[in-house]
């Protein structure tokens, strides 16, 4: 018809869809543990050099803890290789006794500088520096044989058979050094008698 509403021949205009709330996402909601879980990164250091840095600080710290410690005599702090009760009772018995080991390096420069300035003067005087170095050495030796039997028995007769491993060698490297430069420092004095402590400078 001429007179007919263009309007009327349009198509009809379709209206979105509306979603029902009852419907719900389309999936089930995650639990929280489940979404906390999901949010959580492993923490990553991304400036090595910091944590290189750090690692040497703590390090660092570390070990000045434990030199204290062997300053002081704190057992809690000592290093693995001279902690325990073990280890104490064997730095104990060394530093108890008189050693002759431990005088060996400061004698052998002594004992050197003879034989310079006895070569000069004959012979006979440089045999005889030489031959005292040598009885001296020997003595050590069996000094150490003496030092190594007898802590061996009392490790056996207060720790075990088992505690003599890797100690008995302990004390006698121990007994090779002057009592001033040990450490761990020595807890006893010469004879058995307890070491007591300094007091603090005001």
């Amino acid at each position: 018809m001429i007179g007919r509403n263009k309007n009327a021949d349009a198509a009809p205009v379709q209206q979105p869809p509306v979603e029902d709330p009852a419907a719900g996402k389309g999936h089930p909601t995650p639990k929280r543990k489940v979404a906390e879980a999901a949010n959580k990164r492993p923490l990553v250091v991304d400036d090595r050099r910091q944590a290189a840095k750090d690692a040497r600080t703590k390090d660092r710290a570390k070990r000045d803890l434990q030199y204290k410690a062997m300053l002081s005599g704190d057992e809690r702090n000592m290093p693995p290789r001279d902690a325990g009760p073990v280890k104490r009772f064997v730095r104990d018995h060394v530093d108890a006794r008189f050693n002759l080991g431990s005088y060996f390096l400061p004698l052998a420069v002594v004992f050197l500088l003879f034989a310079f300035v006895a070569q000069y003067l004959g012979s006979l005087g440089f045999s005889l520096v030489v031959a005292a170095l040598y009885l001296y050495v020997l003595a050590v030796v069996v000094d150490s044989v003496i030092l190594w039997r007898g802590l061996r028995k009392r490790l056996i007769a207060k720790f075990g058979p088992t505690s003599t491993s890797g100690n008995l060698m302990y004390g006698v490297l121990r007994a090779t050094q002057l009592p001033r430069t040990r450490l761990p420092r020595p807890q006893v004095r010469r004879g058995g008698a307890p070491v007591v402590p300094k007091a603090p400078k005001k």
